[in-house]
């Protein structure tokens, strides 16, 4: 069992929680993922780290009520446990292995919508310890859903644009990157994470800056493992899946109308056993280690 140490609702529908997991504060890194399991008969949801303190042994995690087991997660207090804590799953950020002078030699800027500004901010905060400083766009439909504003400010540039203009700037996010190009801004690479329709015209804005563009697709990730096969995509002529082969892949190679199609597809039974009929072999990706 892993004990929550502290659960905070960041919003009524968005809770933060600090797990005692010290094997995996220990190996995590930003960009990876746990699969959490509120009680032994519930089912596994995958989530980004959010934030990790080695010394004290704790991983942080940020979850949105969409579905039984995320509002069965959002009842858990502080004090409470779950039943299981599994990672750190997936590859790290490609940042964590690129030399540190090549990153001080880029300008970076990343772009966050929703749930998606938890993952950006390991990778915000990895950069400035490193002495790296980033630009950070967070996108919210207003005021109230904005969130970790305080903790960004700490480790980068923040820019916060609304969809309603309740606070920060006016707009989407790709309206505020494409402002701040106008104001005189210029970036070497884009990071965005966040709901698959913003990275998709996200990345349909860098192409036309000519300007490179990650996107981490784990909000396709059902089972963590590839088994389930629910988180297949392609990337350029490429099957890959997103939680053995990502979470982040070349976001100006990913498609993401196959991949919203799949999704939608994916959600009936009946849904997924067409897919697995059309994709045959290809239908899963393994552990990532069998053939």
């Amino acid at each position: 069992m892993f004990k929550i140490l502290e659960a905070n609702k960041l919003t009524p529908t968005i809770i933060q929680m600090i797990v005692e997991a010290p094997r995996v504060a220990k190996h995590c890194l930003p960009g990876q993922f746990l699969i959490i399991r509120v009680d032994e008969e519930g089912e596994r949801i995958p989530l980004t780290i959010c934030d990790y303190d080695r010394e004290k042994g704790t991983v942080e995690i940020v979850v949105q009520a969409i579905g039984a087991e995320t509002n069965k997660l959002m009842s858990l207090k502080t004090g409470d446990e779950l039943a299981d804590v599994v990672g750190p799953l997936g590859n790290a950020s490609e940042l964590c292995s690129t030399e540190i002078e090549e990153l001080k030699a880029k300008k970076i800027v990343f772009i966050a919508g929703g749930v998606g500004t938890a993952p950006v901010y390991p990778q915000a905060k990895w950069l400035h310890e490193h002495g790296v400083q980033a630009d950070v766009i967070i996108g919210a439909k207003n005021k109230d859903l904005v969130i970790l504003e305080d903790r960004f400010k700490e480790v980068c540039n923040l820019y916060i644009t609304t969809d309603d203009g309740s606070y920060g700037r006016s707009g989407m996010v790709t309206k505020c990157l494409q402002d701040l190009y106008d104001e005189g801004h210029s970036y070497d690479l884009c990071i965005a994470i966040g709901p698959m329709i913003m990275m998709k015209f996200v990345c349909k804005l860098t192409k036309e800056l000519n300007l490179p563009t990650i996107v981490s697709m784990n909000p396709i990730m059902v089972d963590g493992t590839g088994m389930c096969g629910a988180c297949r995509l392609m990337v350029g002529d490429e099957v890959k899946f997103a939680c053995v082969d990502g979470p982040e892949f070349d976001g100006h190679l990913v498609d993401f109308d196959q991949a919203m199609t799949r999704m939608q597809l994916y959600k009936s039974e009946e849904g997924r056993l067409l897919l697995k009929q059309q994709e045959g072999d290809t239908h899963h990706g393994g552990c990532g280690n069998c053939e």
